[in-house]
């Protein structure tokens, strides 16, 4: 049976802190470089799901290093290495608290939003007459306050400006860089008989230049729909098949939990489990058009210890 990686607890040569996020556990190494450590963990709504789902860590680091080295000579990023299928190896920067949601369709808590009658998201107006999952005239920014605990917050770029999140013109990088992203994972989703319906993107200071951080294009971070009849769904009024985390959160609202105080979490069955890793499998391999291959490693840590320590003594220090 597959040894889930529900958590690990190096103590790598030069690390100077350890920091566990929802999915994450993230490793200082020095003042200058950060190991993020993908574990078999699954969130949603901000909660951390009782159980692991197996290979969704290799799936979202595989897939985030794929995008951050096709698109780093388009924006630059944090990453330097990916040793291990379950690890990426780069920049220790300095996070800004924004992240830069880009919506190209009317789908998931924006339609909720939406559904709920408002028809401005973020200080983003918002078109009357569209069904859930119809497409914006242009994507759209709708960035969300990056929170330590808890929810993230919508916020409109005039409040983050204002507030002194970020100044004017670096914000204004952000959205450049954002839509520049956007602009080249809907083309990639395209060709892959895929739409990017939506995402989000972090951005950070490595000294003084602007980098891109943490993943890119996984289906904890972004929405696919099936190109294929896309337009024959909508026109009748069926759901649109999707490859994201979205069918988890629509399974445990199902079931009455969205996070709220006194919610209780589902029971997950050992046969939602492995569905939930196949759907995760699958859009890796929808994505990219590689095959995955699924690591077999008896201990796994032990591989990921032995392969982290070789390329930080690889790295010019």
């Amino acid at each position: 049976m597959y040894p889930a990686i529900t958590q690990t607890d190096f103590n790598f040569s030069g690390q100077t802190g350890l920091y566990r996020g929802k999915v994450r556990d993230v490793y200082a190494i020095g003042t200058d470089l950060l190991v993020l450590i993908a574990t078999d963990r699954i969130s949603a709504f901000d909660v951390v799901l009782p159980r692991p789902i197996p290979f969704k860590g290799q799936v979202l680091s595989q897939l985030s290093a794929f995008f951050l080295q096709a698109t780093a000579h388009r924006v630059p990023n944090w990453l330097l290495a990916a040793p291990d299928p379950n690890v990426c190896l780069g920049r220790r920067c300095r996070p800004i608290p924004v992240e830069m949601v880009v919506r190209a369709y009317l789908c998931g808590h924006a339609w909720r939003q939406y559904q709920a009658g408002h028809r401005k998201l973020c200080g983003v107006p918002l078109p009357d007459g569209l069904k859930e999952n119809d497409p914006f005239p242009q994507p759209l920014i709708t960035p969300t306050t990056k929170a330590h605990e808890g929810h993230d917050q919508d916020i409109s770029a005039d409040e983050i400006i204002t507030r002194g999140l970020v100044s004017e013109s670096d914000y204004r990088l952000m959205e450049s860089y954002a839509l520049t992203l956007f602009e080249y994972g809907s083309a990639h989703a395209r060709s892959r008989g895929l739409i990017l319906a939506d995402t989000k993107y972090e951005f950070g200071w490595w000294n003084d230049q602007l980098l891109l951080m943490d993943e890119v294009h996984t289906p904890d971070s972004s929405r696919y729909f099936y190109l294929e009849g896309y337009q024959e769904r909508q026109n009748s009024g069926l759901p649109q098949k999707q490859l994201s985390k979205e069918f988890v959160r629509q399974w445990l609202m199902e079931h009455q939990f969205m996070g709220r105080p006194g919610d209780v979490v589902p029971e997950m069955s050992d046969e939602w489990v492995e569905t939930i890793s196949r759907r995760y499998i699958e859009l890796y391999e929808a994505v990219t058009g590689l095959t995955f291959v699924p690591r077999n490693d008896a201990d796994p840590l032990l591989t990921i210890g032995q392969r982290v320590e070789q390329a930080l003594a690889a790295l010019p220090r």
